[in-house]
């Protein structure tokens, strides 16, 4: 039973309770526990209706955020956002996309992006929303074993614990074929020996534990394949070293070595085989968060530019009423919705389970989101001038900022090859 706080706001316990929520509608196909993987027409059909048209509880969970991230504001200490990420855990925000047997919302990625979009529009944007709930949070709930989801899920959804997200290798970059971290049986004490090297891990200092990515010896072919396991922060062996990033962010960066830690066999998710499936099942929600993260800032840029345009006046009317102004910041308006609805598309299919679709319209999200993106904010500086390169503004922070879509978590030249290959039937050049 949810009780309200003093504030009179709700509180979430076992399934997503927000302020305006409208009548709870019979869950869709492919809602609440992920379905299995089904192949591209399985399933329910994605429909043009489904992905413009929000139903009744995202408009309301969309202005439920809205209002959390308009009493917040922006964002700039550590502290203010450690407010935002512990009320939106309260509110069950961060745990929308869980379910709901282990205190999330019952909902999907659809709900969960919306989630990031809405507080990146207000200024306090959740990088770690990227990582907790959407990659560790869904990868535990789809392919973890009972005990796994019992202790991390309902920590995951409410925000109390956090998890961080290990793949990226100083020698691999792109191609996860040369992932080198390595996890072995180990002959004394049972177990697994975790040895390499991970870099730009987000927020690992504030994370309890990561999920890091290795690969272990297949016993019946002697190849390495890829295995997922949890490593708590405080374990032997495991050392971590802030990178010194020229990006203003809360979530800090570092680079990851992991000197033979001992972890024990549960500490490996749900089955030794099922590690390509996991990946894919985490990189995937990855990309559409990281579209997420790109519009909202996108749009937070946008609207900052178009209430200075609104205000600022030289000769007799406001600079919005030139259309050397005007229109460029429309068609930063178009890119951002546009975006959005690659990225709503995307969500829509990984949620009913198509994962094949879901990765090629993911792909397709995250690149048209960062592009939308460095535009937006380019042209909201632009529009403030000398005024867009103060502190006052803060827009200046997001040039770095906005960066960070087009380059993480794949980049767009890479993109570009996924699209070229795998969607047009090019031949490789590599």
């Amino acid at each position: 039973m949810a009780g309200g706080d003093e504030d009179g706001a709700p509180r979430h316990r076992s399934r997503l309770r927000h302020a305006q929520r409208a009548p709870r509608r019979p869950r869709p196909p492919g809602r609440g526990r992920r379905p299995a993987r089904r192949r591209p027409g399985g399933g329910p059909t994605v429909t043009t209706q489904s992905v413009v048209v929000e139903t009744e509880e995202q408009s309301a969970l969309r202005a439920a955020v809205a209002a959390l991230g308009a009493r917040h504001g922006r964002t700039r200490e550590p502290e203010q956002r450690d407010a935002v990420w512990a009320e939106a855990g309260k509110l069950g925000f961060l745990g929308v996309n869980l379910p709901e047997e282990y205190g999330g919302g019952g909902a999907g990625m659809a709900e969960l992006s919306l989630v990031l979009e809405e507080l990146g529009a207000a200024g306090c944007p959740l990088l770690m929303m990227i990582v907790s709930p959407a990659i560790c949070g869904t990868v535990i709930a789809r392919f973890g074993t009972e005990e796994q989801k019992a202790r991390w899920l309902p920590g995951l959804a409410d925000g109390s614990r956090t998890m961080a997200f290990g793949i990226t290798e100083p020698d691999a970059g792109s191609n996860s074929h040369r992932i080198t971290t390595t996890a072995r049986r180990d002959p004394d004490g049972g177990g697994w020996l975790l040895t390499g090297r991970k870099v730009f891990v987000s927020g690992v200092d504030i994370a309890e534990s990561t999920l890091v990515v290795g690969r272990t010896e297949d016993s019946r072919t002697g190849r390495l394949k890829p295995c997922l396991f949890v490593v708590p922060r405080d374990a032997a062996g495991f050392h971590r070293r802030a990178i010194d990033m020229e990006l203003r962010a809360h979530e800090r960066q570092f680079e990851l070595s992991f000197d033979d830690v001992r972890l024990p066999d549960d500490a490996l998710v749900g089955d030794e085989d099922a590690g390509l499936l996991q990946l894919f099942a985490g990189l995937n929600p990855e990309r559409i968060m990281t579209a997420a993260f790109a519009v909202g800032m996108g749009r937070h840029a946008l609207d900052r530019a178009v209430r200075y345009a609104k205000e600022r006046q030289v000769w007799r009317t406001p600079i919005g009423a030139h259309q050397a102004i005007a229109h460029p910041l429309a068609q930063s308006h178009i890119e951002l919705e546009l975006a959005r609805l690659m990225m709503q598309k995307a969500a829509r299919l990984y949620d009913t389970g198509d994962d094949l679709g879901a990765g090629e319209a993911a792909n397709m999200a995250k690149y048209a989101a960062g592009e939308a993106c460095v535009r937006a904010v380019d042209q909201a500086v632009h529009t403030l001038g000398g005024n867009g390169l103060t502190r006052e503004f803060g827009l200046a922070e997001l040039i770095t900022a906005s960066r960070v879509a087009r380059i993480a978590p794949v980049s767009r030249e890479m993109i570009l090859n996924y699209v070229s290959h795998q969607t047009l039937g090019l031949p490789k050049s590599y």
